[in-house]
């Protein structure tokens, strides 16, 4: 923001503390702080439910599909093997395996976890919400 000096009416930057054209010493303005961002939600709740499944599942699943393309079932077998091998740290997080679906207790909202998660805070209310028996319960 611009500001006016005092005695010459010539226009300041806010850096400046004295005018460049007579010398006058410029009052600073007040700060306003800027108002608190709004803390961003997670675009994806089930992100990582499956991560594990699918990179335990990889390496077999390639290991496997060569195996089979040495023999004579390479392109029956061995070829679409190697392809889900290769898809599957993708296809378990989009599927969501191993991981809990329910509603918050607090707020009733649908929320997802990771089931070795000790607990999680809702994307709805903000409350705590902790994870027991494979259930959401509330974390007092």
């Amino acid at each position: 923001m611009n500001s006016q000096c005092p005695s010459c009416t010539a226009f300041l930057t806010p850096p400046w503390r004295f005018c460049p054209n007579c010398g006058a010493a410029v009052a600073p303005e007040p700060h306003t702080p800027a108002p608190p961002a709004e803390i961003e939600k997670a675009p994806v709740q089930s992100a990582y439910g499956g991560l594990l499944l699918g990179v335990v599942a990889a390496p077999i699943m390639i290991i496997v599909g060569t195996l089979l393309c040495l023999t004579g079932l390479g392109a029956i077998l061995g070829i679409p093997l190697i392809i889900g091998g290769a898809l599957a740290p993708l296809l378990g997080p989009l599927i969501g395996l191993g991981e809990l679906k329910g509603k918050c207790p607090w707020c009733a909202a649908p929320v997802s976890a990771i089931l070795n998660a000790p607990g999680f805070p809702c994307h709805a209310c903000n409350k705590r919400i902790a994870i027991r028996n494979r259930k959401f319960t509330r974390a007092d």
